[in-house]
């Protein structure tokens, strides 16, 4: 079955819990930086090999986005290798089928600017229902670099439309919020922007940086400051280009996560401590175990976990908000309360309603129940949450909303002792690779089937 296959079906999990993980697991690629060198890849007409692909529906999703436009793209899917070229555009219009797909189209603007004298036209950016994701920081960029952009009305759904007649020119940007994507966008459209453009308060995510390093090989001058300022001299020539995924940072805690919580010990290969930092002093205040080794992190139990911890997702270097849904399955698992507060997305609790029919003790705050300058402050939003552990979990029948909420309950069918059923499974094809069979080689009871029972789910695609 194909991943598209698999994620237009209502595939089924049957977890049955209370088996501590064991073994070694290898972490794929960060889903968070192929899709975006896909991307980046057709500002130019080079060839470019990518290496350490995940085959993930997100990557295939944003292939067939790329060959919309006039991409060759070959996929060896078993070697996990791309190759990519866009010899010419065929098209400057992504049609409205991409409208909700993910958060890619949105990309495309920055991307191709600098190829074409033609509008560009992408649908509105999707993505999951987990707090506003607005592209004002996108819009007000890349018109300061020279571009217009107008919102209009298409048939059910809107688009925008971009253009640079006069072509683009390097400018001073302060971004008001160290927003990844408005990062992204506006390094890729500076790339052909005459003369320097300098990003202040740009995001520095290691998917940031992977992106850095593959523009530096096709040819820009780009580089990165300590004060979050990146600064981009427009390329004069292109090359051709071989570039090696940066591993998924979220996949590796997780899947470590995972172990820890179940009691068992992984060998998660792969593993990159340099983009895992803060995450891994978290594990050391709850008193889990951790050895950083050459090859990859291996996470153990190592004795009853601590509670009383305060986490605070953030731009990186801070917490990632990616890692915040399994760690609070984590603490449920510990002695004590503590305290997570999230300021990254005003509304990516809503998974903690069914942790607590499961079982778990959490409860919603408005209120910032924390030091870092938060977005959501006096804006009436549930973004604090205090969890009291350890508490058994129990298990449960589950609809997954969404992909990393997905692997929250993944995680806590895994603690619970009997079997839990969990529903749409497809979610987290979109950024897990392999999943099942990955559990399942460290000791998982977990089976996929195809859930007869429902009908085929005609929803968009969500991440």
């Amino acid at each position: 079955m194909s991943i598209r296959d698999k994620y237009t079906s209502m595939d089924i999990l049957k977890i049955k819990g209370g088996t501590p993980l064991q073994g070694t697991v290898r972490a794929a690629g960060a889903k968070n930086s192929i899709t975006k060198l896909l991307v980046a890849s057709v500002i130019s007409d080079k060839r470019c090999v990518f290496f350490n692909v995940p085959n993930i529906a997100e990557v295939e999703i944003t292939v067939d986005l790329c060959r919309e436009i006039g991409s060759e793209v070959h996929w060896d899917r078993k070697e996990g290798v791309i190759e990519i070229i866009t010899r010419e555009l065929k098209t400057t219009y992504i049609p409205q089928r991409f409208s909700g797909s993910n958060r890619i189209p949105i990309l495309m603007i920055g991307a191709l600017l600098g190829r074409t004298d033609e509008d560009i036209i992408v649908p509105t950016a999707g993505g999951c229902k987990i707090g506003k994701r607005p592209i004002d920081f996108h819009i007000a960029a890349l018109e300061k670099l020279g571009t217009t952009i107008e919102y209009r009305e298409m048939k059910k759904e809107g688009a925008y439309f971009a253009r640079a007649h006069q072509g683009l020119r390097g400018t001073m940007i302060t971004l008001p919020y160290p927003s990844v994507g408005a990062t992204e966008n506006t390094i890729l459209a500076s790339c052909r922007a005459k003369g320097i453009t300098i990003i202040k308060n740009a995001a520095i995510e290691p998917e940031i940086i992977d992106l850095v390093l593959f523009l530096q090989k096709l040819g820009v001058g780009i580089s990165v400051d300590v004060d979050r300022s990146i600064r981009i001299q427009s390329a004069q020539q292109f090359y051709e280009v071989e570039h090696s995924v940066v591993v998924d940072r979220i996949e590796a805690a997780s899947l470590g996560m995972a172990a820890i919580a179940t009691q068992g010990r992984v060998f998660v290969e792969g593993a990159q401590h340099p983009t895992m930092i803060t995450f891994l002093n978290k594990l050391r205040e709850v008193g889990a175990g951790f050895h950083v080794k050459n090859t990859g992190v291996e996470f153990f139990y190592q004795g009853p976990l601590k509670g009383g911890v305060h986490v605070e997702t953030d731009v990186h270097p801070g917490f990632l908000t990616d890692w915040q849904q399994p760690f609070v399955v984590l603490l449920t698992q510990a002695m004590g309360h503590s305290i997570v507060h999230e300021t990254v997305y005003e509304n990516r609790f809503g998974y903690t309603d069914t942790l607590n029919q499961m079982g778990a003790d959490i409860q919603l705050f408005t209120h910032c129940l924390g030091s870092v300058p938060c977005r959501f402050h006096a804006q009436n939003y549930l973004h604090s949450l205090v969890v009291k552990g350890p508490t058994p979990l129990q298990a449960k029948n589950i609809l997954i909303p969404d992909l990393r909420a997905g692997f929250a309950y993944v995680m806590a069918a895994l603690i619970a002792p009997d079997e839990s059923i969990i529903s749409g499974a497809q979610f987290l094809d979109r950024g897990y690779e392999n999943l099942v069979e990955k559990l399942q080689s460290m000791g998982a009871n977990v089976t996929r089937e195809n859930d007869t029972s429902t009908k085929k789910s005609t929803a968009k695609a969500v991440v």
